[in-house]
């Protein structure tokens, strides 16, 4: 068992073989560039920008608050539209990632997008949700504490009838565009770049923390861990499923929890 355990951490050999021709490899990295720029990269930039504006700010870091999911606009239907907006610029991000794998010969079951084996994916995203989720709101609860982050308040939509609905979209949403960018196509080619698994799930890992920085400390550091795990998740078993079902619960929960639970429980 300890064997087993052990292994896990260690990633299969790579099936992706690297590119050699150089025009081929250039092409890649200004692919990579181009995408990261227009999605998570450009987002993660951003939201170090933010957490730097925070840390300025007259008012400590732990009496501030961050809304995940806010309004957009005063009127009611605006306000929907909007949102919608955004959780289509969200799907467009995950469909350009898968878009992009597919123009370069790489099938989508190769990556774990097909309907081969739902019923393991659906269970392996639900033990994947239960071992990030629970460390990862024990993380930001020592955070609050210690003030090293911004109180993170899910959604500050202030219930129209639209709230849930929207929410569960965002977080699926957000599920697929970080999961098909940060590990099915980054990982597959950094591969073809040659690098190692190890230092492509790093990579990768520190994309997601830094996307996720203006939450503070605990959103950086619970997401580099989420990060390396999904990660070397994706390595050993290529179901990219798994981890967008892992990763929507567990914004499901966030987000759909909060509104229920909240002036309900003191630490919300």
């Amino acid at each position: 068992m300890a064997l087993a355990v052990r292994d896990w951490f260690l990633p299969l050999p790579a099936t992706t073989p690297p590119v050699e021709d150089p025009r081929q490899r250039r092409l890649i990295v200004l692919e990579v560039v181009v995408v990261l720029t227009v999605t998570t990269g450009l987002s993660a930039l951003r939201s170090g920008l933010s957490l730097v504006d925070a840390l300025l700010a007259p008012t400590p870091l732990a009496e501030q608050q961050v809304a995940l999911n806010a309004s957009a606009a005063r009127d009611d239907l605006v306000d929907l539209a909007l949102q919608l907006v955004r959780v289509l610029q969200l799907v467009g991000w995950g469909a350009l990632g898968a878009y992009l794998l597919l123009r370069a010969g790489f099938a989508l079951r190769s990556v774990g997008l097909d309907a081969r084996r739902p019923g393991r994916d659906a269970g392996g995203a639900a033990l994947l949700a239960a071992a990030i989720g629970v460390p990862g709101l024990g993380l930001y609860l020592f955070a609050r504490a210690v003030g090293v982050s911004a109180n993170i308040a899910p959604t500050t939509l202030d219930g129209p009838w639209w709230e849930l609905p929207i929410l569960v979209a965002s977080a699926a949403a957000n599920a697929w565009a970080e999961e098909v960018v940060e590990v099915a196509y980054l990982l597959t080619r950094l591969r073809q770049l040659g690098w190692s698994e190890n230092r492509a799930a790093v990579a990768s890992a520190l994309l997601r923390g830094c996307y996720h920085l203006y939450q503070g400390t605990s959103g950086f550091v619970g997401n580099v861990v989420m990060g390396l795990v999904f990660a070397r998740v994706w390595q050993r078993t290529h179901r990219l499923w798994v981890l967008v079902g892992a990763h929507t619960l567990i914004n499901v929960v966030a987000f759909v929890g909060y509104v229920l639970l909240v002036g309900r429980v003191p630490w919300l």
